[in-house]
């Protein structure tokens, strides 16, 4: 079992996807980097200085919680009930952007293959290996 683990592995497919997945991770806390430092906060300044990152809806406070009503991250380290549209909003610009990106990717990605497809297939070993027996006859 573990030689055909180890065969599984040492597939290049395997191996390709997980240096996808890591570059995707990485690439994921790029555009996480982005959204919550430049475009959300742009985003907040065009609409009045507006962070969405602490808009929620307040559904309960837990007992005996004495701490302010509109800070959202205490009330979220408190275990408040709340729903926290303004990260949600983040979170779906995040994906919008990588899912744009992706679409980007994918799309010249198809754009290469289709050139390469479409450019015509040079000799076969066989011709060649026939172009060289006639020139070698010839002289």
């Amino acid at each position: 079992m573990f030689n055909e683990f180890k065969a599984f592995i040492a597939k290049g497919n395997v191996l390709d996807l997980a240096v996808a997945v890591i570059i995707g991770a990485a690439f994921g806390a790029i555009v996480t980097s982005l959204t919550d430092s430049i475009i959300m906060p742009t985003i907040g300044a065009i609409f009045g200085g507006i962070d969405f990152s602490n808009h929620f809806i307040l559904l309960s406070t837990p007992a005996g919680y004495a701490g302010s009503l509109t800070d959202y991250a205490a009330l979220k380290e408190a275990g408040a009930a709340m729903i926290g549209y303004g990260a949600f909003i983040t979170a779906v610009i995040n994906f919008l952007i990588l899912a744009f990106i992706i679409f980007l990717l994918v799309r010249m990605a198809n754009k290469v293959m289709k050139r390469q497809a479409d450019e015509p297939a040079g000799p076969t070993e066989v011709e060649l290996l026939t172009e060289i027996r006639d020139l070698l006859k010839k002289s």
